[in-house]
């Protein structure tokens, strides 16, 4: 008798994770690659941070902590609301998480049952519907592109809810991947106050705050009481692979997290933590970084459209470039494809953030070294002009 195996593992691969495997692979065969797949800075952690690990791995044994993190940790993270946005976080509502991986899960779990509808815009970070999927919630697409920056609306919300019914929850990402386009402080009021009276549960993904162009980031904690914030260690604070990262929850969902949590993960991983309680003093290094960023950024938005990326998303924060390339593919994985096996430039289909419209968009990361981007420009500009100009 054949033994099933659960629906739930049936889920659409992350695509970039693909992207990385086949790059990885030829460059162990000896292939010059250019990384624009992945949204994971060049740069190191801060050196206080490491510096702090190694004290600690030399004065205690690492054990456990709580569930909910580290008493320090959690009042560091409260601290810069305060400072970071004028708001004030009482630190009990703070959740430190196994990266914001956890944080979607934990928080998808404790707001959402079976059967429930959840919005978010399309395209958007693919492990929010897959994870729902996973969970037997339904994600509800909203369908938005360059005339909505990418974002969703009211007017998107009160269309998703005359075609199908009541929604149950809206994710939102500001600045977004793979757009890196912002709500203002206006709309995300806006979209709040929609929420609230919808009894629509909010949960803001804030991952890229601190990773911004000219566009101060709005937290959605300012706005909804209600509201679940998600945020992590990986980008602005450049700890990737610490997977650490944190969330913000009502006062009435500490309890429900936090047992979640202790089944789930026990806690985040000890010495992640003690890194994250010292990388809060290191502004000035991660600021620096993000002025890399910001270079990076400038030349591909000025090269790109030269070359025939003519129609780019705005790129307000983050570090992607969300390019239209209808002019040149309508299967966006197989130009993706192409592209890496003919130059070593890796890059993420658009159908990884979009199974609606996807297959006509692509993103470039540009989190990687001012000449890696430089790199990957001289190689494209010829290819694309012995293929396509």
């Amino acid at each position: 008798m054949t033994i099933k195996t659960a629906a739930r593992g049936q889920v659409p691969p992350f695509l970039v994770m693909d992207v990385l495997r086949t790059a990885n692979a030829m460059e162990a065969e000896g292939v010059k690659i250019a990384h624009m797949e992945l949204g994971q800075p060049g740069t190191a952690a801060p050196q206080a941070v490491r510096d702090a690990v190694k004290e600690a791995l030399d004065r205690d044994p690492v054990g456990y902590t709580n569930a909910l993190g580290l008493p320090a940790l959690r009042e560091a993270i409260a601290k810069h609301y305060k400072e970071a946005y004028a708001y004030d976080l009482d630190p009990a509502r703070v959740v430190v998480t196994t990266g914001s991986s956890s944080g979607f899960i934990l928080s998808f779990l404790s707001a959402f049952d079976a059967g429930d509808r959840v919005a978010l815009a399309a395209p958007g970070y693919p492990a929010y519907r897959n994870i729902l999927e996973a969970l037997g919630v339904e994600a509800v697409l909203l369908p938005v592109g360059a005339k909505e920056r990418f974002q969703p609306t009211v007017k998107s919300l009160q269309k998703a809810v005359a075609e199908g019914g009541k929604l149950d929850g809206l994710i939102l990402a500001s600045p977004s991947n793979p757009a890196g386009t912002m709500v203002s402080a206006d709309e995300l009021k806006t979209l709040n106050n929609y929420c609230a009276e919808q009894g629509i549960r909010l949960i803001s993904d804030e991952i890229y705050h601190g990773i911004t162009f000219g566009v101060e980031a709005a937290t959605a904690l300012s706005f909804n009481a209600d509201a679940i914030v998600i945020n992590s260690f990986s980008k602005y604070f450049s700890m990737t692979g610490w997977r650490l990262g944190w969330m913000v929850v009502p006062e009435k969902m500490i309890r429900p997290v936090e047992c979640l949590a202790q089944n789930l993960f026990i806690s985040a991983p000890t010495q992640s933590q003690l890194a994250g309680v010292a990388v809060f003093d290191c502004k000035e290094e991660l600021d620096g970084y993000v002025e890399v960023y910001a270079e990076n950024r400038k030349l591909l938005l000025e090269r790109l459209p030269e070359i025939g990326f003519d129609r780019l998303a705005p790129a307000d924060g983050g570090f992607y470039i969300y390019a239209d390339i209808s002019a040149f593919s309508n299967d966006s994985q197989a130009f993706c494809k192409r592209l890496l096996g003919e130059t070593g430039i890796a890059a993420t289909p658009g159908v990884d953030f979009d199974p609606l419209n996807g297959h006509r968009f692509m993103r470039f990361s540009f989190a990687g070294s001012p000449q890696t981007v430089r790199d990957a420009l001289g190689r494209l500009t010829v290819w694309m002009q012995e293929n396509f100009l």
